[in-house]
């Protein structure tokens, strides 16, 4: 199939690489725009790896107000150099990631973050719970195990479906910014805080109402 000019202009205008690894992709995916953008990211987390060891010290503290003050959130995202984080690209990721807790509330930053005695206690409700449902005690620790894989997706950030594209998980959206600037990105701590937390109310559809603000 025949790659054209514009099209690799619009791969590089959705993921920001290079014109040469755009058209290779387009190549590889034979034309399919949704493909090549899959092929990039992989290649993406690729190099986003080789920097994952390098020091972040620099970064920013970011505020986020939602609902006129009714849910707040400050978050600090780490990368290598003061330049960096004083871009348009740095400061934008970590508007996204500040408004995915707000409208999220994941209680980790990551699955390293999620003290051990808390995984054995959901563990153990959930051992009680596929006993109670009459599930076989042979398949009960697979399903514990999956239904922790899904407390993880739930709870820690980086394993969070990102609101504005939940093909995407927020350690795939660091990934990505990570080989698009060329410096290590981190997210090192975060606090939500909500008017009238822990007081029984009405629950609201907070990814609904981020959402609508966007529009």
């Amino acid at each position: 199939m025949n790659i054209s000019a514009a099209m690799v202009k619009e791969l590089r205008e959705r993921t920001g690489a290079g014109m040469m690894d755009c058209k290779n992709a387009l190549v590889a995916a034979t034309g399919d725009m949704e493909q090549a953008i899959d092929e990039l990211r992989t290649k993406g987390l690729a190099k986003a790896a080789k920097k994952a060891g390098r020091i972040a010290s620099e970064g920013i503290v970011a505020s986020y107000i939602h609902g006129g003050g009714r849910i707040g959130v400050l978050v600090e995202v780490n990368c290598e150099t003061d330049f960096v984080a004083k871009t348009d690209q740095f400061q934008q990721l970590v508007h996204d990631i500040a408004m995915q807790i707000a409208a999220a509330k994941p209680d980790y930053v990551g699955r390293a973050d999620v003290p051990e005695n808390e995984i054995e206690r959901e563990k153990n409700i959930l051992r009680a719970q596929a006993l109670e449902e009459g599930k076989p005690e042979k398949i009960i620790e697979k399903m514990v195990e999956g239904r922790i894989e899904k407390y993880y997706k739930e709870n820690c950030l980086l394993e969070q479906a990102f609101i504005k594209d939940p093909d995407m998980s927020i350690e795939q959206l660091i990934h990505e910014n990570v080989a698009k600037i060329g410096e290590n990105i981190s997210v090192r701590r975060f606090a939500r805080y909500e008017v009238g937390e822990g007081i029984e109310k009405k629950d609201n559809d907070f990814v609904a109402e981020v959402m609508a603000q966007l529009k």
